[in-house]
């Protein structure tokens, strides 16, 4: 239970009484698929310590039937009388008003678009929480519902773009003759974007994209593409993540690039999208008719108005010049069961921030970033908008330095105190070439040089280099190694103390650096 007297000054809903019931509901609309838990992540929720009421046929289109739910500690019931009620969508006017008094929503709401949403969620006495409000932070990655849907979304775009194509995206040679490969542009390199080029590079097509952000062009690189720019002024590093407005200098070059580069195209994805505003034109009716018939354009923006000019939202259609023009809106709920069981997860993570205590009780903690940034409504209390929570994708930019200010005293000291110990560390080295008998002097001299040449090669190597780099070193401990224990039988203590202590160092080098790489390699590995 939450307490919803209103009595305390902080900002902190503090739960009293029983544990809360979470409810799951079965979305009404009559073309979504996914539901708001799966029988996992309800397993999840039990384990927080909350009960779970899931609505009859709940997960039925998104596959999971209602024993399934009963198997993972659920009961089937009316989710509209729990204390925390889960959705996908926006509730509709008759969910809401059978919601009880005090109850918290958790659900995608889009606050930002859908105003008179949060007007008729202000007229009850309920808590609403946007899961599509999350701020692009990054301890906030985990509850991200846009960019789960969305790489879910970018890998539906590629096949339903495939099977509207017809044709191979791999290009092949055989003895009936060779087939080129697809060639694939993606505009806007987000997360759905960046889906839909692996799974299209994956496929074997030749795969460019766009995106005014420059930042995205290595990552669009690592996954096989090849990054268009804008060269404009107005190209900067996004400062929250997502992609903003663009002036008319930079609009007008890009309407060239699309120009020149889309009748080329045999598929087209576009998924350029503006927080809060209508989805930008990017490719006009005209490009679209110097295409080759038989292309295809997938329009990820459809439910914002549409990136390409002639996009029917929910639809697909074949122009007068025979390109197809997908203006599907639910590419996320045509693969139902992954995309109920991201969104479950986002949920889970959302209800463990919110659950402390892991006691089955629902904390509100307005003070935190994330709470209020996705807190809609408040006890009947508009939230929204929450205050702006600043995201730097960039490193911060060093202050200059002003030439006529004279470094610190401290700088100059460390500067002085680095010169003199190079010269000490010079000096010593001169004494023990000196002292040392001459058969030592070929060894100090490759000592000395392996240590200089060692630092600048390893200093300079790549940080995605450091593995191979690891595997190197571990070669080469080895051949310390048997050198050491080779030098164990000397008849010379202090050889044999030197040939110990290299033997141990060593040691410890390789199966460090094998601990090292299984723990990497366990990254990658299926649980």
């Amino acid at each position: 239970m939450i307490d919803t007297t209103g009595g305390s000054p902080t900002d902190l809903d503090r739960p009293t009484g029983d544990p809360d019931v979470i409810g799951v509901l079965r979305e009404a609309s009559p073309g979504e698929t996914r539901v708001a838990a799966t029988p996992a992540t309800v397993r999840q929720l039990v384990a927080l310590g909350y009960d779970i009421v899931v609505e009859a046929g709940a997960g039925a289109r998104s596959g999971f039937d209602d024993a399934s739910y009963v198997a993972a500690g659920a009961v089937i019931g009316d989710p509209l009388r729990a204390g925390v009620v889960l959705g996908v969508n926006a509730p509709t006017d008759e969910q809401l008003e059978g919601l009880r008094d005090g109850a918290t929503l958790i659900s995608i709401l889009g606050p930002a678009s859908n105003p008179d949403v949060v007007e008729a969620l202000s007229r009850r006495p309920i808590t609403a929480l946007a899961m599509d409000a999350v701020p692009r932070i990054s301890r906030a990655q985990s509850l991200d519902v846009l960019s789960s849907m969305a790489n879910v979304a970018g890998y539906r775009a590629v096949v339903e773009a495939a099977h509207v194509f017809g044709r191979f995206f791999t290009g092949q040679v055989t003895a009936a003759g060779k087939m080129p490969p697809a060639n694939v542009l993606v505009v806007g390199a987000g997360v759905a974007g960046l889906s839909a080029i692996g799974v299209a590079g994956s496929l074997g097509a030749v795969v460019k994209a766009t995106d005014p952000r420059p930042e995205v062009a290595d990552q669009v690189r690592s996954l096989g593409g090849e990054y268009l720019p804008v060269e404009s002024a107005d190209v900067e590093v996004s400062a929250t993540g997502y992609a903003r407005e663009m002036s008319d200098d930079y609009g007008s070059r890009a309407a060239a690039l699309y120009a020149a580069t889309v009748p080329g195209m045999d598929v087209v994805i576009t998924t350029a999208l503006i927080p809060g505003r209508s989805a930008p034109v990017l490719v006009t009716a005209e490009v679209v008719a110097a295409m080759r018939p038989g292309s295809v354009i997938v329009d990820m923006a459809a439910a914002n108005g549409g990136n390409v000019e002639g996009t029917v939202p929910g639809a697909a259609i074949v122009t007068a010049n025979g390109v197809t023009i997908i203006g599907y809106t639910d590419l996320a709920g045509r693969l139902p069961a992954q995309a109920s069981q991201l969104y479950g997860t986002n949920v889970v993570n959302l209800m463990k921030l919110l659950t402390p205590e892991k006691d089955g009780r629902l904390v509100l903690d307005l003070e935190d970033a994330v709470q209020r940034a996705m807190t809609v409504v408040r006890h009947g209390e508009p939230t929204w908008p929450p205050p702006p929570v600043h995201v730097s994708a960039a490193p911060a930019e060093p202050p200059a330095a002003d030439p006529a200010v004279a470094p610190p005293s401290s700088a100059r000291r460390s500067t002085a105190d680095r010169l003199g110990g190079t010269l000490a560390l010079g000096f010593a080295l001169l004494l023990l070439a000196a002292l040392a008998p001459p058969t030592l002097l070929p060894h100090l001299t490759v000592f000395a040089l392996a240590i200089v040449i060692g630092f600048y090669v390893i200093g300079h190597v790549h940080h995605a280099l450091h593995t191979p780099l690891m595997s190197v070193t571990n070669a080469i401990s080895g051949i310390i190694v048997v050198g050491a224990l080779l030098n164990l039988a000397n008849d010379e203590p202090a050889v044999i103390v030197l040939a110990a202590a290299a033997t141990l160092l060593a040691s410890i080098n390789i199966f460090g650096g094998f601990a090292v790489t299984r723990r990497m390699l366990a990254m990658f590995s299926r649980s």
